[in-house]
């Protein structure tokens, strides 16, 4: 694997604090979302969009704020940008003061970014993905990894048959209370298909570990979660599969500590080989990775760095073994 370019998307930001992006390629060119403001959790906080064009990254837009029922402010968290097998790009986020008292967002744009729809808040108890990018295993069909803090971390899988404007009750992957069977405190659950209408969904735990459940029957049940041999910090964490089948995993090696951000590969999405070491800066925070591929088989790896800025990466994964 190589690193073919490395660049902060915005080098001299306006703000204390940036976290949580994401990238998606539309034909006009990559853009780029994540959440900005004084510190995250204040009313500031909102969600800033950056377009990439011929010669780099462009000025960083604040596009999107948080508001309540009665038009206070509040924070905006965890930007997921989306381009659909039609052509739509699709942007949800959390609004509200606290992860256990958010609720979700969605717009949609018709022009690669350049305009938003309004933006509508989703159902009560859906999110919309809530890290990492959702699966459309059919044009217009979107299964999302999501997760809830109401009543503990709980992991689940929220589907829409068109795009987000309605939902299917929410399939929940875990119990919250780690001494009954099937309790793990998990959320952000990250979905990757491993082929044959078969799915995994990867989620980050306090345990130390990434846990995992599993669907035959292409997301409509899941089985009861456990332990992967994956050992992790309480981060975040991606996988994209390759179209050359190849499993990407971006994550934080060991237990503790975010420091360092690694590229770990599979060739059938279980076992996890370290690829390339892409941070390791003890003291700084290098975080909430976001992986696609593009049509040119390249891949685009966003991050928090060091939670002041946002880096991007462009890899050449090299050829499949």
């Amino acid at each position: 694997m190589r690193i073919l370019s490395s660049s902060l998307i915005c080098p001299d930001p306006p703000w204390r604090d940036a976290h949580a992006a994401s990238i998606a390629w539309t034909p006009s060119g990559l853009i780029a979302a994540w959440f900005a403001g004084s510190k995250e959790g204040r009313p500031d906080v909102a969600i800033w969009l950056a377009r990439h064009g011929p010669r780099g990254w462009q000025e960083p837009v604040r596009s999107f704020v948080g508001r309540d029922g009665a038009g206070r402010a509040q924070p905006c968290w965890n930007p997921v940008l989306f381009r659909s097998a039609r052509g739509q790009l699709l942007l949800f986020y959390k609004v509200g003061p606290r992860p256990r008292r958010w609720w979700g967002m969605r717009t949609i744009s018709h022009d690669d970014g350049v305009s938003w729809s309004r933006p509508q808040r989703l159902p009560d108890g859906i999110f919309g993905p809530v890290k990492n990018k959702p699966l459309e295993p059919r044009p217009g069909v979107l299964l999302c990894g999501s997760s809830s803090e109401f009543f503990g971390w709980r992991c689940q899988i929220e589907r829409s048959d068109d795009l987000g404007e309605t939902w299917h009750r929410p399939i929940l992957l875990n119990h919250p209370f780690k001494r009954l069977p099937g309790g793990f405190a998990a959320n952000q659950a990250t979905l990757v298909e491993l082929g044959n209408g078969q799915l995994k969904a990867l989620c980050r735990t306090k345990q130390g570990f990434i846990a995992e459940c599993r669907s035959a029957d292409g997301g409509r049940s899941w089985s009861r979660m456990q332990p992967t041999a994956i050992a992790h910090p309480n981060a975040a964490f991606d996988i994209q599969r390759l179209r050359d089948g190849r499993f990407l995993l971006v994550h934080h090696p060991g237990r503790e500590g975010r420091s360092a951000l690694l590229v770990s590969v599979s060739h059938d999405g279980e076992h996890f080989t370290p690829l390339k070491l892409l941070e390791d800066e003890p003291g700084f925070e290098f975080s909430y990775p976001f992986l696609i591929e593009d049509p040119d088989g390249l891949v685009h790896l966003v991050y928090s760095w060091k939670r002041r800025a946002i880096r991007h990466l462009v890899l050449d994964p090299g050829p499949s073994a």
